[in-house]
């Protein structure tokens, strides 16, 4: 089973429900999930393991929240040579950028060399209804089946 990392900004505690729910259905296939706040990371921490999933709620009009400006831009540095990753957050439609963090936090794993399973995911506000947490799972689900098939592939 595979070693992920899931990381993580949150203020509302909405990204980190999302991050739990991602880890719940990771661990109920047996993988070892490391779940850890974002500005508690360096970019270089994500060569540790075997996939990564970032999430992050969006600031105002489309910005990156302050506690991971730096875990960003430091990521231009990390050489993520093909490892599975995908994005994940919240955010509020009232906002002309919907979730926009997950959308900078997709780019720059793409322009890092990693593997993108699977689109990014991204809810109004959180997880409220049976519908939400269904979603979360299809994403976590293919996220899963992608990262297998690309480390099956690696070795």
């Amino acid at each position: 089973m595979a070693n992920i990392l899931i990381a993580y900004a949150s203020m509302s505690g909405n990204t980190e429900e999302i991050a739990d729910h991602i880890m719940s259905v990771l661990e109920d296939s047996g993988h070892s999930i490391t779940l850890e706040e974002m500005d508690e990371l360096n970019p270089q921490d994500l060569l540790d393991y075997d996939a990564v999933l970032l999430g992050s709620y969006t600031w105002g009009d489309g910005d990156l929240p302050y506690e991971v400006e730096e875990f960003y831009e430091e990521m231009e540095e990390v050489d993520l040579n093909g490892l599975p990753a995908a994005s994940f957050g919240s955010g509020d439609t009232s906002y002309p950028k919907f979730c926009e963090a997950v959308n900078l936090f997709q780019s720059r794993l793409e322009a890092s060399g990693a593997f993108i399973c699977q689109e990014g995911f991204k809810i109004e506000m959180a997880l409220n209804v049976k519908e939400d947490y269904e979603r979360c799972t299809s994403f976590t689900r293919l996220f899963e089946g992608k990262m297998t098939e690309k480390l099956q592939l690696a070795t």
